[in-house]
């Protein structure tokens, strides 16, 4: 096993430890366990939240003890970048990582659980929240300060970005981390990294004309290129799903 824990977290060690050790029968399941599992845990008079990644296949179970870090690693590391840049993401605590005879076997990232007002995907789904454009224009206010922090969040998509509402303001914390690059993005990088946030011509012009007052660059040049990403990420996205249905239909 290797643990790393945030500096403030190491006395209670034993404590986060157990609950890796009884993962599997004890905490409150969050959301669906498609890919990677996710349990609440009471810690400290708050909830904190464990991700266990999935098991990863073989070659992948070498790599990540020999050559890359791991994704619990990596999202531990993500989150204190993050933190130092001041951007918000929940509190990390530790990752934990467990290996076999092939290397490593399961991996889990522990940080504290945040419950906000809403996430991106709320913005898609229903148009009628209130100052739904209020918060549209202050969430692409963010993606322009990660961009400008040199931040490019590779899933940049509407449910990893948390909104948190504080009397007349938002405010914006990122979760699932373990892909990010730091490095300086020119326009054109900027733009495609918005291509996965929504279908909603609307929403694009409105994230549009706020970018291209924060940037300093004319709305026709800033909305032509997010909608352009937009509309090709669309498209690459239903080919693959219908081709998943097909695939589905011939293994019935």
């Amino acid at each position: 096993m290797r643990a790393v824990f945030n500096p403030i977290y190491q006395k209670d060690k034993e404590e986060l430890l157990s609950f890796i050790e009884n993962f599997q029968n004890s905490g409150e399941d969050f959301g669906n366990g498609d890919r990677n599992r996710i349990k609440l845990f009471d810690f400290k008079g708050q909830k904190i939240n464990i991700k266990a990644f999935k098991t990863p296949n073989a070659m992948n179970q070498f790599a990540y003890k020999y050559i890359r870090h791991s994704k619990a690693e990596r999202s531990f590391e993500y989150a204190n970048k993050l933190t130092d840049l001041g951007i918000g993401t929940p509190k990390p605590v530790a990752y934990i990582e467990n290996y076999g005879g092939l290397g490593l076997k399961d991996s889990y990232y522990i940080s504290f659980h945040d419950e906000p007002k809403y996430t991106y995907r709320d913005l898609v789904h229903d148009s009628e929240i209130d100052n739904h454009e209020k918060i549209l224009r202050a969430f692409t206010a963010f993606s322009f300060d990660l961009h400008e922090k040199e931040v490019e969040f590779l899933d940049h998509s509407p449910g990893n970005t948390l909104i948190f509402e504080n009397e007349n303001s938002y405010g914006f914390k990122l979760v699932d981390l373990n892909r990010m690059n730091f490095r300086s993005l020119n326009f054109d990088e900027r733009m495609r990294n918005m291509r996965r946030l929504t279908p909603h011509k609307i929403m694009v012009e409105i994230m549009s004309d706020e970018y291209a007052k924060l940037s300093q660059r004319p709305f026709e040049e800033v909305f032509e290129k997010m909608w352009f990403y937009t509309v090709e990420f669309q498209a690459k996205f239903h080919r693959k799903q219908r081709l998943k249905k097909k695939i589905k239909f011939w293994k019935k």
